[in-house]
């Protein structure tokens, strides 16, 4: 074989996010999985619930993917007096033209960092989620949409926490994937500790992909090939929890999809064309672990997958 068709074939074979991995994996010590799930979510055209308690990154991570990935970002800080109009825009009258102009809210660009989410009224909070379903907002009678590329990150308090307004299971549905940082390892914080501070990185950063190579990416996602024996065990899963006296309800034809389509992101996102197993189970716990409600006790979002694991072969 000719050497430079040899050379060509090699650079298609290089992963176009390794680059992004990299500076990520820089700035966001130790998340390795955390980084991988946010980007498998992105390419899937699905938003990302971060849960956690505060100081542990969610924040850092979003500017962090704005930065790496070149995209247009906006920050909105949920508190219990933000209106609907704070997020998607309000019309405002001119008075020397006699006609309303609208005056585009924070939605209004590609990743939207949506700070504490259930500090907002459900008033607030429905409006932000009803723009990431429709990727479009309506306001006196006149639709607008949303950029091309819209990924919301929400990050989330513990609900036991004061002031906090728990978003219902329907709009919980709304995000694909629902990740919790975690506490560093030790190693990871010793590095925080003597390393620059976080933010100060921030600033530095330079896009490492193009957004036409994003947007391409998330197009490919749908080309990842799903055999008919994966198809069965992902079926399997929904019926095992549709069944199981575990949970108060299975998990829908609409979370079914959701899996199947952020496994897919997570196989393309390790350079993979073709659907595993294990591509399934990898973001079965993000997927999965806001959908389903134990019946007794408390299970986390791991627990949850390990259980569905164990309990359904694969073959």
């Amino acid at each position: 074989m000719d050497s430079s068709v040899e050379a060509i074939q090699v650079i298609d074979q290089v992963n176009p996010l390794t680059p992004v991995f990299e500076q990520l994996d820089s700035v966001i010590l130790g998340k390795q999985e955390q980084i991988r799930l946010a980007l498998a979510c992105l390419l899937a055209r699905g938003h990302l619930l971060i849960e956690d308690v505060p100081g542990l990154g969610k924040t850092v991570l979003a500017h962090a993917l704005g930065h790496t990935l070149g995209l247009d970002n906006r920050r909105v800080q949920f508190t219990s007096d933000l209106l609907p109009g704070d997020i998607i825009g309000t019309s405002i009258y001119d008075r020397n033209s006699g006609q309303f102009h609208f005056n585009p809210g924070p939605v209004f660009t590609q990743l939207l960092l949506a700070d504490e989410v259930n500090r907002a009224t459900p008033k607030s909070q429905s409006a932000l989620l009803e723009a990431m379903e429709e990727r479009q907002v309506s306001v006196e009678g006149q639709t607008r949409r949303l950029p091309e590329l819209f990924f919301v990150i929400a990050t989330q308090n513990p609900t036991e926490q004061l002031g906090t307004f728990p978003l219902p299971e329907s709009q919980l549905d709304r995000f694909l994937l629902r990740i919790e940082m975690g506490y560093p390892t030790r190693d990871a914080e010793f590095e925080l500790f003597r390393g620059e501070d976080r933010r100060r990185m921030l600033s530095r950063l330079t896009p490492a992909i193009s957004l036409e190579k994003l947007i391409e990416l998330q197009q490919q996602v749908d080309k990842v090939h799903a055999s008919d024996i994966v198809l069965i065990y992902l079926h399997r899963i929904l019926e095992y929890t549709r069944h199981s006296e575990l949970f108060q309800t299975g998990l829908s034809t609409r979370a079914g999809l959701g899996l199947l389509r952020a496994a897919r992101a997570w196989a393309l996102v390790h350079g993979e064309q073709h659907l595993l197993p294990s591509d399934i189970q990898a973001v079965l716990p993000a997927v999965a672990g806001h959908r389903l409600q134990p019946l007794e006790g408390r299970m986390t979002p791991s627990q949850i997958g390990q259980q569905i694991i164990e309990a359904v072969p694969t073959e």
